[in-house]
């Protein structure tokens, strides 16, 4: 891998201590003792790095690697090359994951960009507020009359966390985040650009003008949830805007009031979630999906990228298109539309082919 002075390397690891991560078994003859000093993608490892491989796409990639050795799905641990030792389990990617945790640790969530280990000068901490030892304030973040911030909690850089919020250990808030109306749990992650209990969009229309409907209620965000970038969390409008413990959140998603989200979801970039709906336990809501106000999306429910939810979906349901329903369903209609065209082209050529010009 190429040497980065963004993230130093924090130790090695043997090829032995890896097998032992994935459960797997060391090829007869292979020098457990054997250091593998970094990690790399196939195209590119060295015969001292750790590679992966767990998809179909890499196949090729795979049969040519120099890598050391590969963390491989038993799908593909016939293709590793005999310069390779394969290291097999089903698990590739996870264990993959769990090494370069303990090689590159500082990538695992935003950290200072001043290098500060207290209350940074140039930063702004309310006399009232209340952080425990080991917090972390960048210059320029503001922190809000009767604030509490949780020991090893990091607050960035112009992030500002408004009165009476309430942020438990360990937990990463990033550059320019703004936090307000919220309690936070343990090691939750906002990466920069965050935003966090603001108004949530409420209006009684009318045809005399649209009242502003004040919200009043809060955010709750439980321990372990991780919000990319950029994205917003409206506070509740009567009720509590709720995210559940482990979920996960990519870039550029909107939630908006009085939303529940349960626990170990995930939400990708650019979805949206409209007011007052319930999303269960569980659930992978792709990208750029929308989803209508008042709804529930049921445990263990996947809906495909680009979607459009408009009722309710049933727990375990993979739905996808728009209006979403069910994924079979879904294809079935795409394959009749298809032939239809296909038809409807094949019918215009003929009456083409059948013209005949004047003489």
């Amino acid at each position: 891998m190429t040497e980065t002075s963004f993230f130093p390397q924090a130790q090695t690891l043997t090829l032995r201590q890896v097998a032992e991560m994935a459960n797997a078994a060391l090829p007869e003859g292979a020098d457990g003792e054997f250091l593998l000093k970094g990690v790399g993608p196939l195209e590119s490892a060295g015969p001292n790095d750790l590679a992966y491989m767990d998809n179909a796409a890499y196949g090729r990639a795979l049969g040519a690697t120099q890598a050391g050795a590969v963390l491989v799905t038993p799908r593909f641990a016939a293709k590793v090359p005999p310069g390779s030792i394969a290291l097999v389990t089903p698990l590739a990617y996870r264990v993959f994951a769990q090494v370069l945790a303990l090689l590159f640790p500082s990538a695992m969530r935003p950290e200072s960009s001043f290098a500060s280990t207290g209350t940074s000068p140039g930063s702004f901490v309310h006399p009232t507020a209340r952080l425990e030892h080991g917090v972390k304030v960048d210059p320029g973040a503001v922190i809000g009359p009767g604030a509490e911030i949780g020991a090893g909690t990091l607050v960035g850089s112009h992030a500002v966390i408004g009165a009476k919020v309430k942020i438990g250990r360990d937990c990463s808030i990033g550059p320019n985040v703004t936090v307000s109306h919220a309690f936070l749990g343990n090691r939750v992650i906002l990466h920069p650009g965050v935003r966090i209990g603001q108004d949530g969009f409420g209006f009684a229309m009318g045809p005399q003008g649209h009242l502003k409907v004040p919200q009043v209620g809060r955010v709750i965000i439980q321990d372990d949830v991780e919000i990319g970038a950029n994205s917003t969390v409206d506070r509740g409008a009567s009720r509590d805007t709720v995210i559940g413990e482990g979920t996960k959140i990519d870039n550029l998603v909107q939630i908006a009031h009085n939303v529940v989200i349960g626990r170990h979801c995930v939400i990708v970039a650019q979805v949206g979630i409209a007011g007052s709906t319930t999303v269960e336990d569980y659930v992978a809501i792709g990208g750029q999906v929308a989803v209508n106000g008042h709804l529930r999306i049921g445990m263990g429910a996947q809906i495909a990228a680009t979607s459009g939810v408009n009722g309710d979906v049933p727990a375990g349901a993979k739905w996808g298109g728009i209006p979403a329903r069910p994924m079979r369903e879904w294809f079935r209609e795409m394959n009749a539309l298809k032939k239809l065209a296909s038809k409807a082209d094949s019918g215009d050529a003929a009456s083409h082919d059948g013209m005949s010009s004047d003489p």
